[in-house]
């Protein structure tokens, strides 16, 4: 196999909770499915892209895509976290893209970017401010995730990310490879998708 120095974690459990009870990862935009653009996008920066799901069942939806790995959470039913944790259990690489599968519109040159500008920090977050970070839009050295979720008290990944050495990423440097943030849209509603294939970019949602 060779070296993988930097993998893709993609969290595509839990969704169908606020799309009406749709798959959001297989909605379409621009004649491609979200989970297919994700793909397509990641592939160009990172070794492996590894999907997180809640059980086999949902896996299995997941087939078809050639060249791609999916897993299961190990710890169920604590949110993203859960699946943070399993994606870097089973991730090759030294550094992990995290992303949710909601995000169709995610900008190859701002995740180049992320990896680029880790340095020696933990992690490397876009940021809107102090209290508005994109955790699920980011990079994280998988040892130090390890370390952290062996033993945790919060399912929140706030707590982790205030207790690591985090790069804070502001937004406005990524302007420069994409200059309308497009690459932070969450798309959580039939209406949000109506509105993204229409033209109009739906508000960005800031953890």
């Amino acid at each position: 196999m060779n070296t993988v120095h930097r993998s893709a974690v993609i969290l595509v459990g839990g969704e169908a909770r606020r799309a009406s009870g749709q798959e959001k990862y297989f909605f379409v935009y621009e004649g491609r499915t979200f989970i297919q653009r994700l793909i397509d996008t990641l592939e160009q920066v990172v070794d492996e892209i590894i999907l997180v799901a809640k059980d086999p069942g949902q896996c299995k939806r997941f087939a078809h895509l050639d060249g791609i790995r999916c897993i299961t959470d190990i710890r169920r039913g604590i949110g993203p976290i859960g699946g943070l944790h399993a994606g870097a259990l089973a991730a090759h690489g030294d550094t992990l893209f995290v992303s949710a599968c909601d995000m169709p519109c995610i900008d190859v040159g701002v995740v180049r970017y992320l990896f680029d500008t880790l340095g020696t920090a933990d992690a490397a977050i876009p940021s809107w401010n102090y209290d508005m970070i994109e955790p699920l839009h980011a990079v994280y050295r998988r040892s130090v995730l390890l370390e952290y979720l062996e033993e945790h008290e919060s399912y929140s990944l706030r707590p982790m990310i205030r207790s690591i050495n985090t790069r804070y990423v502001a937004v406005e440097e990524l302007r420069q490879f994409d200059p309308t943030l497009k690459t932070f849209t969450n798309i959580n509603k039939h209406e949000d998708l109506e509105r993204i294939n229409s033209g109009l970019v739906p508000n960005h949602e800031r953890a």
